[in-house]
């Protein structure tokens, strides 16, 4: 996947979504926004204490770049759960979703930009090119071990009668196994909802390992029917990058937001 530039936004372009040519996708990075340290610049989070000012204005910033409107910019509350927003219908006002306790949307509504938002987390965007169907999905380690993919797709199929087969599917930039350090409560969770996991980890010694997050939600995704060659990851360390990313472990807490973004057209 390439960094692309579109109007300010230097963003993530997934190569599988933008060959179908029905979607505005991405993952910004943190540049080019109106935010101060340590939150430059394009902080697109309201869950930190920048401005809220300013990640109104770096949204409307991502937004304006890819054609769409500030009021159908589409965020949830992630509380690392699996629940799913789905937006069916025409809404009067989208911005009433920014308090629902959701980590994912799923829609068939052209012109609505939905959103996950992630300084660690693994983003998944999910593409029916043939039904117009997209989603956005936010998977840390408890939303990965609860097998939140399989269950976005559950959604697109159930609901709005995708085919699997039919879906394109990117995993983001996330934290990368190189960096993300898990202990035996990550562990127990996994073997716990007999989601696979082994072949994702490294035991590091200690009751400590390093986690495949990126990895383990991609073989989710082929798990729930979608072929192989539908599926892509960005390749990217959020925490390895740092003139790229930010990164909610490498900077202690104290940093912006990303965001995986889909726009139907």
């Amino acid at each position: 996947m390439e960094i692309l530039k579109a109007g300010r936004v230097h963003y993530v372009e997934p190569a599988l979504m933008a060959r179908t040519g029905k979607a505005a996708a991405g993952f910004t990075t943190r540049h080019e926004g109106v935010s101060r340290p340590p939150y430059n610049s394009l902080n697109l989070g309201i869950n930190t204490f920048d401005s809220p000012h300013n990640v109104e204005g770096n949204r409307s910033i991502l937004a304006r770049a890819f054609g769409g409107k500030i009021e159908k910019l589409v965020a949830v509350n992630q509380v690392h759960g699996l629940d799913l927003l789905v937006i069916d219908a025409p809404n009067p006002d989208y911005a009433h979703f920014q308090k629902l306790e959701c980590d994912g949307i799923v829609t068939n509504q052209r012109g609505l930009m939905i959103t996950v938002s992630i300084a660690d987390c693994v983003p998944i965007l999910l593409l029916d090119p043939e039904k117009g169907v997209a989603a956005a999905l936010h998977a840390g380690w408890k939303g990965t071990a609860g097998g939140i993919c399989g269950k976005g797709v559950k959604a697109m199929t159930e609901v709005f009668g995708c085919d699997p087969r039919r879906i394109v599917a990117t995993v983001g930039p996330a934290i990368g196994q190189c960096c993300y350090e898990v202990d035996t409560p990550v562990i127990e969770a996994f073997k716990a909802s007999r989601q696979p996991y082994e072949e994702f980890v490294t035991e590091k010694g200690a009751g400590k390992w390093m986690l495949d997050l990126p990895s383990a939600n991609a073989a989710q995704l082929t798990a729930a029917g979608l072929p192989v060659k539908n599926v892509e990851k960005s390749g990217f360390c959020v925490s390895c990058t740092k003139d790229l990313f930010f990164s909610y472990r490498r900077d202690a807490g104290e940093t912006g937001r990303q965001m995986g973004f889909i726009m139907l057209k």
